[in-house]
């Protein structure tokens, strides 16, 4: 791959984010990166996030061919540099281009929710793999898979990566023969402009409750919900939760750039919906069965655009919980829109296993332990009630803590979903602390907890102790939920992702270890 200057400054300043140039040379960049460690002769370096000026330095001795930031840095020595309004908005462009724009050869499926994105992203990644012969990518929280040999699956670092890294996986998925793309997009990946001028087929947006919002996030739920409704102002085609809170301002954010019949509607039967009087549901879909291994569904499409669709059909999915069913509707929508029929979703919905989301470890003595990433008041509300209603459980344990540095408006959603699934036994312990003391972290989610509604509350800083400690004071019938961290194989902390076996592996490493 490679770019030309004439081109760049030209894509610059379509988007007006061209400042101006500096001894600028004829040039052409055969590589590009943000990371100095991986400059290499002819790469055109990107100043940006926490960057530092011996970076440049460093890149400039590694054989960089120019710079593109937002002011002009002394430790350039001479090299060209482009100095831009919004250094994330440009490297974004440029990445696009210097990979050949290669969205462009794909059907792009994109999901946001402040829960249910993962989920909904492997429903609809099962569904389009038998619909396409698996020519079909995946970006999401847990794994990128860019093709279908053993080299090109690999796990995730963030949600929605940096955008050169996502341009450079779209190319290798197009290289690969794939031709269908699911991706999640955070509410950060618009905040931070990594998906600038990306577009989509269709965008699914799930839910919005407040999440996210802290000192190095989103400064209030109002931002917050902005970011997450850009995507629908990028998407040819927007499919909506009907329950979703905010129902109205995000119906009206997606109308704004999309005409009403390309948006479509979903909601349980039965659900109170605020639509406005031009519009009706285009799907609806009631619960007939569930228990913790399976749900079941029926899905009926109420206008004819959805009709059209011919996804009618009752669907049993493997992953449990009530609440997941609004996950594969948007699932199947989606991907019927990508040219799959309802067979393709009936016959695969019911083989999807992901990792870390509601993985349930059964032992002899003591109880059965539940692991999911569960991380907010909504998903915890909803595990717990889930759990407690499938279950007639006996004590009900909870091990859980809360991110650092992130999330903070998070700390209290926790202290009162506690307090109204009112647990016998509380462990409150270590997430991913970051840069703050997870015993405080751990004090701040207790605050927020009625004593009089829940039983012991117990502080056990090392995770692993915690999930140990929460097994051992569990018997038959007992249920231990194991929140947060799901399949996550490290914690970080001051800046380091440190590593960690998984509440799964410790979990089932201690149950062998205790009842051989």
């Amino acid at each position: 791959m490679e770019l030309h200057v004439t081109p760049m400054l030209a894509l610059l300043r379509e988007h007006h984010l061209l400042d101006h140039v500096s001894n600028l040379t004829d040039f052409t960049a055969t590589a590009v990166s943000y990371d100095s460690r991986r400059v290499e002769q002819g790469t055109l370096f990107f100043c940006k996030g926490n960057f530092m000026p011996k970076y440049l330095a460093m890149a400039n001795e590694k054989g960089a061919i120019a710079y593109v930031a937002e002011q002009e840095y002394p430790e350039g020595q001479g090299l060209p540099a482009i100095i831009v309004k919004d250094e994330q908005k440009a490297m974004a462009l440029l990445g696009a281009a210097f990979y050949g724009f290669p969205q462009n050869d794909l059907f792009i499926i994109a999901i946001t929710g402040t829960k249910g994105k993962t989920t909904t992203a492997y429903f609809a990644d099962h569904i389009l793999k038998r619909a396409t012969d698996d020519h079909v990518a995946l970006f999401s929280t847990l794994d990128r898979v860019l093709g279908n040999q053993p080299g090109d699956k690999f796990k995730s670092d963030l949600t929605t990566p940096e955008s050169l890294d996502l341009f450079h996986d779209m190319r290798a998925a197009v290289n690969n023969g794939m031709t269908h793309l699911v991706m999640e997009v955070s509410s950060q990946a618009y905040k931070k402009h990594r998906v600038y001028g990306l577009h989509y087929d269709v965008g699914i947006f799930l839910n919005i409750t407040p999440d996210h919002i802290g000192r190095n996030e989103h400064p209030t739920f109002a931002d917050y919900l902005h970011c997450k409704e850009q995507l629908l102002v990028n998407a040819d085609t927007c499919v909506i939760n009907a329950e979703t809170q905010h129902f109205t301002d995000v119906y009206y954010t997606a109308k704004a750039t999309t005409q009403p019949e390309n948006i479509y509607l979903f909601a349980r039967h039965g659900a109170k919906v605020d639509l406005p009087d031009d519009r009706q549901l285009d799907f609806e879909y009631r619960n007939d069965l569930e228990d913790l291994h399976e749900s079941e569904f029926e899905l009926a499409a109420l206008s004819n655009r959805a009709r059209h669709l011919g996804l009618d059909h009752r669907y049993t999915t493997s992953v449990p919980g009530d609440y997941n069913e609004g996950n594969a509707v948007a699932a199947v929508i989606a991907s019927g829109l990508a040219g799959a029929k309802a067979e393709d979703a009936a016959a695969t919905l019911n083989h999807v296993h992901i990792r870390g989301r509601m993985e349930m470890l059964t032992t002899k003595h003591h109880g059965t332990i539940y692991v999911d990433y569960a991380h907010n008041y909504a998903s915890t509300k909803r595990l717990l009630a889930f759990l407690k209603r499938q279950t007639n459980a006996g004590k009900v344990t909870v091990v859980l803590g809360s991110a650092g540095d992130k999330g903070i408006s998070r700390r209290p959603g926790l202290g009162k979903a506690l307090t109204e699934e009112h647990p016998e036994r509380i462990i409150l312990t270590t997430d991913d602390p970051g840069f703050e003391d997870p015993m405080k972290i751990a004090k701040e989610i207790d605050s927020y907890i009625d004593h009089e509604q829940v039983g012991t509350v117990q502080f056990i800083m090392d995770r692993a102790s915690a999930i140990k400690q929460a097994i051992d004071g569990s018997t038959d019938g007992d249920i231990v939920v194991l929140a947060g961290k799901g399949e996550d194989p490290y914690q970080k902390i001051k800046g380091v992702n440190t590593p960690y076996a998984s509440d799964s592996k410790i979990a089932h490493d201690y149950i062998d270890e205790i009842e051989k």
